[in-house]
């Protein structure tokens, strides 16, 4: 009788050019917007509000939270990284192509780079692989193409292989036409405007600061996880990571804080590029996230609706975190660069 152990790889499994694409294809459904909505508390009106989406869209179904759409490609992807310590960032995300309800995400991962992580005394040996992530939807549309980089152990430190290849490969910066592009040239945008409270895109000003008091808690961390078809362990079991209990699912603790934007911009459509996204610490289950919004950029698109840059600081709050003392709880968790239809 064999007795055979299943996890996933090791860093040291994995090389470069390696792809993956072997997780279950999504058809996005009803279910799957209602409960990302009632974890994050999401108020994107185009898709909560069907007659809505449809006189902006032109399409009798609504569309997908972009933000949803995010958390099933990360999801998808997490075949390497069952082993996951922390996802480090994301770069070059835009969407591409609008998702409704009804179609069907494929998603395939590229490690395009690795990078082993300097010793530590008493500290496993762990290390960087970037992936490129591309989701195309069942008529072959690209949906999303963008990078994220997880940290994971190595199975030893005698697996070492010296690997240190420059993670400045990854481009840092997005395409402005294509962020220009994922605002369809159909979409009646006036509609929106009318429809939706302030302030207007024309309101906003650079360096203008949106403080959310209330904080939201985070709940259903393994129910995101698992409609999300997310694999990595340390999201289920406590041992698996390094905190001694579960880890948040960064995608997670990215939609709350896409709700907190939402609720000082009740005006704004939908996220569509993240210039950049940093996790800069650990999120569990039961924290209390409260973000501020920095406004950047404002650039106007037609019919009174433009595309703003925001840059988004969350901090978790009430409880006391990893080597912290009492008292020391708050610390940010999220440094965040995106691009919204407003």
């Amino acid at each position: 009788m064999r007795h055979i152990r299943v996890a996933g790889p090791w860093l040291d499994d994995l090389a470069v050019g390696q792809v993956l694409n072997d997780a279950p294809a999504v058809t996005v459904t009803p279910a799957h917007a209602v409960a990302y909505q009632a974890i994050t508390g999401d108020r994107l009106r185009l898709a909560l509000d069907g007659e809505l989406s449809r006189r902006v869209t032109g399409r009798t179904e609504t569309l997908v939270n972009p933000m949803l759409v995010v958390n099933l490609a990360i999801g998808q992807s997490t075949g390497f990284t069952q082993r996951v310590r922390a996802n480090l960032f994301y770069r070059q995300l835009v969407m591409l192509h609008p998702v409704f309800v009804g179609d069907t995400l494929t998603t395939s991962t590229e490690v395009v780079a690795i990078k082993e992580n300097r010793s530590q005394p008493d500290k496993p040996p762990t290390g960087l692989a970037v992936l490129r992530i591309r989701t195309h939807n069942q008529h072959g549309e690209r949906v999303l193409d963008f990078h994220r980089c997880p940290m994971l152990p190595l199975s030893n430190e005698a697996a070492r292989t010296g690997r240190s290849d420059p993670l400045d490969a990854v481009p840092a910066e997005i395409d402005p036409a294509a962020v220009a592009a994922a605002v369809p040239l159909h979409w009646q945008l006036d509609v929106h405007v009318g429809a939706t409270p302030g302030p207007r895109c024309s309101d906003l000003q650079p360096g203008d600061i949106f403080e959310l008091e209330p904080a939201d808690v985070v709940i259903g961390a393994v129910e995101l996880a698992h409609m999300t078809l997310n694999v990595a362990a340390a999201h289920y079991d406590s041992t698996a990571g390094p905190y001694g209990r579960r880890l948040v699912y960064g995608g997670h603790t990215i939609g709350l804080a896409a709700a907190q934007v939402g609720r000082v911009l009740p005006g704004m459509g939908p996220v569509l590029a993240w210039r950049r996204c940093d996790h800069v610490g650990p999120v569990f289950e039961g924290d209390e996230l409260v973000s501020t919004v920095t406004v950047g950029a404002v650039h106007p698109v037609r019919d009174g609706a433009g595309l703003v840059e925001l840059r988004v600081s969350t901090t978790a709050r009430g409880q006391t975190g990893p080597g912290e003392a009492e008292g020391e709880a708050d610390r940010p968790v999220l440094d965040w660069e995106l691009i919204a239809l407003i």
